[in-house]
């Protein structure tokens, strides 16, 4: 049982109770959610003002378009 004893014992620095480990953890995973939620509705508010169709936009990818057709040799 000594072998157990001196296994068992707690050398890693502090051991009073009531440490801060528990409200410091707590108050940074409320902050990481409110700026993950600031960081959502931003980017929500940045995609609303985007316009539905961009200038110069072709339907589709693969064929080029006029304008492409004129500049290549």
């Amino acid at each position: 049982m000594l072998a157990l004893d001196i296994l068992a014992e707690n050398n890693f620095g502090d051991t009073r109770s009531g440490g801060l480990a528990g409200p410091m953890g707590l108050f940074i995973i409320i902050l990481l959610a409110v700026a993950t939620v600031l960081l959502i509705r931003n980017m929500t508010a940045r995609i609303r003002r985007l316009p539905a169709e961009f200038p110069g936009q072709n339907d589709s990818p693969g064929k080029p378009s006029d304008e492409d057709k004129s500049t290549t040799v």
